[in-house]
């Protein structure tokens, strides 16, 4: 069986009601890849109706080091993506870096 240097973390919110995102999903979901060494996140995905929107948050994730300072990442968030998600998104990510710092804690 292949060795596995990657972690599968994943987080949901509430979606704002109104939403096309609510209406099909009802939450902010976020999976996050991430390598165990570097923690880095090396792949990402969201519950975001468009391809586009998947593909921006991506970018904006990749090679983020998931035990540094998440208010990095949600003032990145803030300053790129005006949407009525954003806030969910940022409470599904900060859920999902609690549950991760939490793992490799123990």
């Amino acid at each position: 069986m292949q060795k596995l240097n990657t972690v599968l973390v994943t987080a949901y919110a509430k979606a704002p009601q109104g939403t096309a995102m609510y209406e099909i999903y009802k939450h902010a979901g976020i999976v996050l890849e991430i390598d165990e060494k570097t923690h880095k996140i090396v792949d990402a995905e969201f519950t975001f109706i468009t391809e586009l929107a998947q593909n921006f948050f991506k970018r904006m994730l990749i090679n983020f080091d998931f035990t540094s300072d998440i208010n990095i990442l949600i003032k990145r968030i803030e300053d790129h993506y005006m949407a009525p998600s954003s806030g969910a998104v940022v409470v599904a990510l900060k859920s999902a870096q609690k549950r991760y710092l939490e793992k490799i804690t123990k």
